[in-house]
């Protein structure tokens, strides 16, 4: 076997077998494929799709190019994973209060892709906190918190760890097959016994309707389910950030407030719905709406803070972190409020402009090797159906350049639309997905 036949194959609509994608996979995890064909085969799949056998093969393969993780603790070993959208730091807030429950969750999370922020960038805006362990330690941070959010080793699915950063910035990260693949070779590499997925659908999604966002779930649901894994999907909102910030230390700061101030907003309740339905297929609990109702206990009390603490602590964070956090946090050195041109209510909100509209501030990445500003991005960002006055802000700039806030802030204007009516109500929460 060799790259260019297998390339060759895809470029003809002819799906790889089984052992060509194995092969490939392999040649992605140590090198024997180069980033031309890595890039040439994204684009390929992208572009003709590989079926649902052969998005299952690649999923396999993907995740059989390392290591398969192994646990022995005394409750279950659950997960969730997020389809990517803007203002979304939901792990950050349910994998504490799971753990609080009394589930193990190993988080492999990855970094910003495209338009969306990553939760290891987030958390990395914490000083201190490194995300790289290695599985012994990984093991021993899970005994002692119950959670941890970390990136993939170059033991767990290699393939997918190079094949991400290709997908990256070769504008192929839509793919329904490449997005199963790289989620799902990580995941279940994890070997959970409990997986939950928000898909997310609107303008601040990979996907922008109803009906590709339930492909999605679905492609994700029966390949997870195939491989042994009990998975459910939700498909949740992202016709506007999930939180009023985007940017990574922002983001964090949503965070803190939802888990220190009892500020129970849609992150909080995004994060209840999620964990309710893992909650329930993992069997801790009879029903969804029990489970919802047991994660949003530990949330409004601070047990999730708590939690969330130790988890940083064990990482590498400041062992006050939660009492102090607003102290640790980097701040920009360029505010820029961003005046409403005139009245009206906030009709639609363009999630994926604002999303790049960070990255062109330094919060994100345009090759795989740019470096992160953390303390850039927006805040304070309209909701839709808010009633605005003239001048009153649509967001907050955080920029670390005068020009960099004022391109930033023509974006949020271009972005938010205001109507002199209020329009419908869009639910946060649309559909559950099970196979």
């Amino acid at each position: 076997m060799d790259a260019r036949s297998i390339i060759a194959k895809l470029r003809r609509d002819q799906v790889p077998s089984s052992d060509e994608l194995k092969w490939f996979a392999q040649g992605l995890a140590d090198g024997g494929v180069s980033d031309a064909q890595a890039g040439a085969f994204a684009m390929a799949v992208c572009m003709g799709g590989l079926g649902a056998q052969g998005r299952a093969d690649l999923t396999v393969a993907m995740r059989d190019s390392g290591d398969v993780l192994s646990w022995d603790f005394d409750g279950p070993v659950i997960d969730k994973h997020s389809t990517g959208g803007v203002g979304d730091s939901v792990s950050l807030v349910l994998a504490p209060a799971l753990a609080e429950l009394g589930a193990y969750v190993p988080m492999i999370s990855g970094r910003g892709l495209g338009h969306t922020g990553g939760t290891l960038d987030k958390l990395e805006s914490i000083p201190g906190v490194s995300t790289q362990i290695g599985q012994e330690r990984l093991t021993q941070i899970l005994r002692d918190t119950g959670a941890a959010i970390v990136g993939a080793t170059g033991q767990i699915a290699p393939a997918d760890k190079r094949l991400y950063a290709i997908r990256d910035v070769t504008a192929t990260v839509e793919s329904l097959d490449l997005i199963t693949a790289s989620i799902l070779s990580k995941k279940l590499a994890a070997s959970p016994q409990a997986l939950v997925l928000d898909v997310k659908v609107g303008s601040g999604a990979f996907m922008k309707t109803l009906e590709d966002a339930r492909k999605l779930a679905k492609a994700l649901t029966e390949t997870a389910n195939a491989a042994g894994c009990r998975t459910s999907a939700v498909i949740t909102d992202m016709h506007q950030p999930l939180a009023p910030a985007l940017g990574n230390a922002l983001e964090v700061a949503e965070v803190m407030n939802v888990l220190t101030h009892a500020h129970y907003d849609p992150l909080a309740e995004i994060s209840a719905e999620l964990g309710g339905v893992l909650l329930a297929d993992a069997g801790m609990c009879s029903t969804a709406e029990d489970g919802r109702e047991k994660v949003a206990a530990v949330i409004r009390d601070g047990r999730a803070a708590e939690r969330f603490g130790r988890m940083m602590a064990a990482v590498g964070g400041p062992l006050q972190f939660v009492e102090n956090w607003s102290r640790y946090l980097p701040e920009a050195s360029v505010i820029l409020e961003v005046a409403a041109p005139t009245n009206g209510y906030v009709a639609s909100i363009n999630g994926e402009a604002l999303g790049l509209a960070v990255v062109a501030l330094g919060g994100g990445r345009q090759v795989e090797d740019d470096v992160i500003d953390p303390a850039v991005g927006l805040s304070g960002i309209v909701r839709l159906g808010d009633k605005i006055d003239k001048g009153a802000p649509l967001a907050v700039v955080h920029a670390a350049r005068e020009d960099a806030a004022q391109q930033a802030a023509e974006t949020v204007r271009r972005a938010v639309t205001l109507s002199p009516d209020s329009g419908p109500i869009i639910p946060l929460v649309h559909e559950r997905i099970t196979a």
